[in-house]
């Protein structure tokens, strides 16, 4: 493995598993919206920038004809939809929102870039999920009672379920980085964007023999 493309990555969890995948030797495509922010990201890292909007299908078909090889796909980029949807209080306007980011995006971004991904011979998604997603943990009454990121990374999950069922070559999984302090969460997390960025980089460069199907932390499985 040689080339990745990380989503959402001039700043966060994004940018910290740029940083670890240039460390382990790879070139590191970093995508984003904002130019600027890019560029400097790409700069401090080593990475190369890549304008890219996971909610754009032109941006999307515009990035994947730049690149000419792929072997590791991060789809990182997500939002939390706001505070106020929890049931009885729903707002379908940024619910949607979520989904099309959180869900929308990395079925576009994926199937952009599928051809790419299975000529590599060693090809690798990780989609960047959480454990509030899991329905075990809603079921216990672990998970907040939000109708736009919880459900959005539920349906995350099915999504990297079925790609890794009809992709055999590929290693397709899920992994949960913890509440890290972030701006997505206000920085209110109490793990570093470092430590959230180790699961998905340790799937990201899985050996061929390594799990396929998975949702993964840093502790090991997490329930469905």
């Amino acid at each position: 493995m040689t080339t990745a493309l990380v989503t959402g990555a001039t700043k966060g969890i994004g940018l910290e598993i740029v940083k670890q995948l240039v460390d382990r030797g790879l070139t590191v495509h970093l995508g984003g919206r904002d130019a600027e922010r890019g560029e400097k990201a790409a700069a401090d890292t080593g990475a190369r920038f890549l304008q890219l909007d996971v909610t754009d299908p032109a941006s999307i078909q515009w990035a994947a004809a730049s690149l000419d090889r792929l072997d590791v796909l991060v789809n990182n980029a997500g939002i939390t939809g706001g505070k106020l949807n929890a049931p009885g209080e729903a707002d379908l306007t940024t619910i949607r929102e979520a989904f099309e980011t959180n869900v929308f995006g990395v079925i576009a971004v994926t199937e952009a870039l599928l051809p790419l991904l299975r000529a590599s011979g060693h090809g690798r998604i990780v989609n960047v999920s959480s454990s509030v997603g899991s329905l075990a943990g809603m079921a216990a009454g672990t998970s907040p009672p939000s109708l736009a990121y919880v459900p959005s990374k539920t349906a995350l999950n099915a999504v990297t379920a079925l790609y890794a069922k009809v992709e055999p070559g590929l290693r397709v999984n899920a992994a949960c980085p913890g509440h890290c302090a972030t701006d997505l969460n206000g920085h209110s997390g109490h793990r570093t964007a470092a430590q959230g960025a180790a699961t998905p980089v340790m799937l990201a460069t899985l050996d061929d023999d390594g799990p396929t199907g998975g949702f993964f932390d840093d502790e090991g499985t997490v329930a469905w």
